[in-house]
């Protein structure tokens, strides 16, 4: 039920319910209804490139049934398509105006600036959505909810305010419980970051579950969350309990019995990586799936530090998970989107001729050749357990 249909609460009563929501339950009041009700809006303003609306494109990817439209006066006019290289036929228009005859019921921002902070000519847009009775979906770093400002237009038009980003309450340190459960965990780890482990993550889960097996993506990230429904974002959660998280994750999902667990940053990023380690402490996988984007050579956000080869990120992934759960690289994934189709073969045969493992690229030539890796690699260590 959309929250325009609730009657009006007090401000300590909406507080409360704020609070006490959890993100599957925010995600299917906003995008959880059937197709044909969800109307959303993507606000891209300036910024429609797979690097900077990454949660864009994922919700282009993903659940493009849910997109209407795009909103960028930038590029009003265009198709989705020819800037994302996802969502054919889904148009840009030029402001919330044109996009309101399209009727939209939820406004989405799309794009992640630097810091996750909200930029301020943000303010209007979104304030004129939630009067028009759009619900808001954000992935910031900033929540809407606390913003006074927000929050009391939303409870006025008795719209959502969605943070994607926020944490549970009662998460605790690590317990290194999660390798005592019985799921193989691959998990997702990168060059740099952004790079396509959120992508490689899905598209193995997805490869794996057409196979029948009982798989589940879970998503790390504002993205991956808003596409599954579920998940935390970890690089929102305080330092001592990024771990503690990433085994919660596996802890609610041992149902399954492979865990296609989302990367975040890369383990030598000088911004990131400490939700790098924390996540590989807490996930503790046994399988590896190293992403890299090939036309990178300096790590995305800073100066001059280099991407190093891939045979040294192989050799320190490996080491790093050693003396608490030894992981292995177990296949590569390659980010090709900048290349032409006609060089996509040979890079993947050049990459697996200096690695030694199966290389792919998931979207130019699809996810089996892990998904191959992943199920040798599972006979290995059922083998190495029954001696």
């Amino acid at each position: 039920m959309s929250m325009k249909c609730w009657e009006k609460v007090s401000d300590q009563e909406y507080k409360d319910l704020i609070n006490k929501q959890v993100v599957l339950l925010k995600f299917l009041i906003i995008l959880g209804l059937p197709s044909m009700e969800r109307r959303c809006l993507v606000l891209t303003q300036g910024q429609t490139h797979p690097t900077p609306a990454k949660l864009a494109a994922a919700l282009l990817r993903y659940k493009p049934e849910s997109v209407i439209a795009l909103l960028d006066p930038e590029n009003a006019g265009r198709d989705a398509f020819a800037l994302l290289q996802v969502g054919k036929g889904i148009p840009i228009v030029a402001s919330l105006k044109d996009a309101l005859l399209l009727r939209p019921d939820t406004l989405v921002l799309g794009i992640t600036p630097s810091g996750g902070q909200l930029p301020e000519n943000w303010r209007q847009i979104i304030l004129q959505a939630i009067s028009a009775g759009l619900n808001i979906v954000s992935g910031l770093h900033s929540f809407l909810n606390d913003d006074p400002e927000f929050a009391t237009a939303a409870q006025r038009y008795h719209v959502q305010l969605v943070d994607l980003r926020k944490p549970p309450d009662d998460l605790t340190v690590n317990t290194c419980r999660a390798r005592h459960t019985k799921t193989l965990r691959i998990h997702t780890v990168g060059t740099d970051c952004n790079c396509g482990k959120k992508v490689t993550a899905i598209e193995i889960d997805r490869a794996l579950r057409a196979s029948g097996r009982n798989s589940v993506f879970v998503a790390t990230g504002q993205s991956g969350i808003l596409v599954s429904g579920r998940g935390i974002a970890l690089d929102r959660v305080v330092a001592d309990f990024v771990a503690g998280a990433a085994e919660r994750l596996v802890l609610e999902n041992t149902e399954y019995d492979y865990l296609c667990l989302e990367g975040q940053g890369a383990i030598i990023h000088p911004l990131y990586s400490g939700v790098t380690l924390s996540m590989l402490h807490g996930f503790m996988p046994q399988a590896l799936i190293l992403c890299h984007q090939p036309d990178r050579t300096i790590m995305r956000g800073t100066p001059d530090i280099p991407v190093p080869p891939l045979e040294e990120m192989i050799r320190l992934y490996e080491q790093i998970t050693a003396p608490v759960y030894p992981a292995r690289v177990i296949g590569i994934a390659l980010n090709l989107m900048a290349f032409p189709e006609n060089v996509v073969s040979d890079m993947i045969h050049a990459t697996e001729e200096k690695t030694g493992l199966p290389v792919t690229d998931v979207i130019r030539a699809g996810a089996g050749k892990l998904v191959d890796a992943i199920l040798e690699f599972e006979k290995k260590l059922k083998a190495d357990e029954q001696s």
